[in-house]
């Protein structure tokens, strides 16, 4: 056998390969929507094709109820999320090199930590934090009755985390690619930085902005290892999913997690045509 039948031995092995792990990915995916669709009432056997199910789903006032609060935290982490990370982007570039790379270094960190590492640290951080100000909340109005905890508000603080991070990145990347005689132009206008930023940096960085917001948002909406950390008594509808789950595994938890990842593939092929039209836009002439 020569040199070149190995190698083509070789790279049909390796697509072999490559088939394998996408269809192990894949397929489990492909049997949920599937069987979403099925008349009967038993997962394994295919019956029919009906849309019964996703009726029921979406009627159940706790599925409703779940989407909603996801919804919620996914759009509050999501705005949260481009804030913070829009403006340490716009930022970074002027700061010291240490700094820059120490930021750097912490973002890249955000995003590549497991999820589980980030969740447990979020979630010993916010019953600290809250213990040492409810305290305080305690002993200056001892009537009110009120105290922090574990809910909403510590879900979306541990999106925003991981969504500033991503968001400061694709801004960063998009800044990088413009050409700084154009914001210089506006700076030999007389323009003041404030208008500068609003009318020329912004706008020029809009599609990343959008871009960044979509991923954000659809990382949140879909994300349960930080939210089962900090959710307290909040359900999202991927913690829902996995209560539901634990009873056994039902049609209408096939058409509610059908529905989830439709909406999420949905918002990720939008985050990447905005990010497309982005990278596709025709550089400024010097």
């Amino acid at each position: 056998m020569n040199s070149r039948s190995h190698t083509r031995w070789i790279d049909r092995g390796l697509k072999a390969y490559g088939w394998a792990v996408y269809a192990f990915l894949f397929l489990p995916i492909l049997v949920v929507v599937v069987f979403s669709f099925n008349s009967g009432r038993h997962v394994a056997e295919l019956t029919g094709f009906s849309f019964q199910w996703y009726v029921t789903a979406w009627t159940d006032p706790f599925v409703v109820r779940a989407f909603r609060t996801s919804i919620s935290i996914a759009l509050t982490a999501g705005l949260i999320s481009t804030v913070l990370g829009t403006g340490a982007a716009i930022a970074m570039p002027s700061l010291p090199r240490l700094v820059r790379r120490s930021f750097d270094t912490m973002m890249n960190f955000a995003i590549v930590v497991p999820g589980i590492v980030l969740g447990l640290s979020l979630l010993i951080f916010v019953v600290s934090a809250t213990g040492w100000l409810n305290d305080w909340i305690t002993y200056l109005f001892p009537d009110t009755g009120f105290s922090l905890g574990l809910g909403f508000h510590s879900v979306v603080a541990g999106h925003a985390v991981f969504g500033s991070a991503i968001v400061a990145i694709l801004v960063r990347t998009r800044l990088a690619s413009l050409d700084p005689e154009v914001i210089e132009a506006s700076s030999d206008l007389y323009a003041p930085p404030l208008r500068t930023l609003f009318t020329v940096t912004l706008p020029l960085l809009a599609p990343a902005i959008l871009a960044g917001f979509l991923l954000a948002f659809t990382f949140s909406f879909d994300d349960f290892i930080i939210a089962f950390f900090t959710r307290g008594q909040a359900q999202t509808l991927p913690i829902y999913l996995f209560a539901s789950i634990r009873r056994g595994v039902s049609p209408v938890i096939n058409a509610t997690a059908s529905t989830l990842l439709a909406f999420s593939v949905t918002m990720l092929i939008v985050a990447s045509l905005v990010n497309r039209r982005r990278s596709q836009q025709r550089p400024v002439p010097r």
